[in-house]
């Protein structure tokens, strides 16, 4: 792991210079909007160097990584500021997703593309009545020849407007309920009966979208797993979202905790009692997250854990700032935006109330909650 840390810290900082100095830190929650052409053409400058998809098998282009090499370059990456990834959708979720799942067709047509950033992702999961609840989805698909044909209504798709293609969990069982009946398509995005509607943020931004399905379609083939099957491949996909990738999150968090502490002295916020104290338990709450991620312990505990804990940092930002984190003469500052941005923290991928449910009926094995 020594030296593979050591290849990926050397190459980012040969590489983080010229062409693409002016990237770093850029991206990320809330600023996917900042030189996303650039960050592009640095995600295909990363794939032309072997530098993605390390986890995946060699056949497929990847390097076989083990676990610990792929946490040790994720903390590398962070470590160097550099961009935030515009692939990793496709590389982080449906790549290993189609490795699981996928037949040896699906994997031939997607995975190179995936490997090479020639095409890029979105997820169409939630729904306005199936947020975190996703076993309520009604999107439907009905067969028509040798299409599929899809029907309905998607929101909060990260990226869509800019993705190629999305894997929707749509229901294909007239009859069923719950999560019976659900599966796993791969749809082209550029299509007559698509369209993609940006949902402006908080932050005044719009990486989030509506997808609306009008008719489009997709090849039979292109169902993951079989019909019906939808449930466990989503459940797939869920897991791999909160893997080894959430250690460079974390790096990312402990540098905002650092930059706090910094302003905190400066201004002299630190010197209240209170304040110092938040900023003790923040450094305490960091901490645990590591512990929790490095045991791998379960993936709704992990999600509660962090977005409970950045939300809390973009809180515990405004009152180390002041007053003065009222007022936006120059539109919104580092601080205003991660305040705003990480009240979404504790609703995406499942919300907090979903995952305390998730926590007690799964791993508790306490009573499920009653539903109509």
């Amino acid at each position: 792991m020594d030296d593979f840390r050591a290849s990926a810290r050397e190459w980012l900082a040969d590489n983080l210079s010229g062409e693409y100095r002016h990237l770093r830190g850029l991206g990320g929650p809330g600023r996917e909007h900042e030189a996303f052409d650039e960050r592009l053409a640095w995600d295909r400058h990363l794939a032309a160097a072997g530098w993605t998809c390390l986890g995946w098998p060699v056949e497929h282009g990847g390097r076989a990584a083990s676990l610990a090499d792929r946490i040790a370059f994720h903390e590398e990456y962070a470590r160097a500021d550099a961009p935030a990834r515009v692939s990793h959708i496709g590389e982080e979720l449906l790549g290993p997703t189609l490795l699981a799942f996928g037949t040896d067709e699906q994997r031939k047509r997607f995975l190179p593309g995936i490997r090479h950033v020639r095409e890029l992702w979105c997820q169409g999961y939630s729904e306005p009545d199936a947020g975190s609840d996703l076993a309520s989805v009604r999107t439907s698909a009905r067969r028509d020849g040798d299409d599929w044909v899809i029907t309905g209504q998607k929101v909060w798709t990260s990226l869509a407007h800019l993705a190629d293609w999305c894997f929707v969990i749509v229901r294909t069982d007239p009859g069923s309920r719950r999560h019976h009946g659900l599966s796993y398509l791969l749809v082209p995005m550029d299509q007559p009966g698509i369209e993609v509607r940006p949902i402006v943020q908080l932050t005044g931004t719009s990486e989030f979208n509506e997808v609306f399905f009008d008719g489009a379609r997709t090849a039979a083939d292109l169902v993951v797993g079989e019909p019906g099957d939808g449930w466990k491949v989503a459940m797939g996909t869920l897991s791999f979202e909160r893997g080894a990738a959430t250690l460079g999150q974390q790096v990312g968090f402990r540098r905002e905790l650092d930059a706090l502490v910094a302003l905190a002295t400066r201004n002299g916020a630190a010197d209240d009692p209170a304040i110092a104290e938040r900023l003790a338990r923040a450094r305490v709450g960091l901490e645990v997250m590591h512990a929790y991620a490095m045991r791998g312990t379960d993936a709704s505990v992990a999600k509660l854990v962090w977005s409970r804990w950045h939300r809390g940092l973009g809180e515990l930002a405004m009152d180390v700032i002041g007053a003065a984190s009222m007022l936006t003469p120059d539109g919104l500052d580092e601080w205003q935006r991660l305040f705003l941005f990480s009240r979404a923290d504790t609703i995406y991928g499942g919300s907090d109330e979903i995952q305390r449910n998730i926590i007690a009926e799964r791993v508790l094995g306490l009573p499920r909650e009653a539903r109509s």
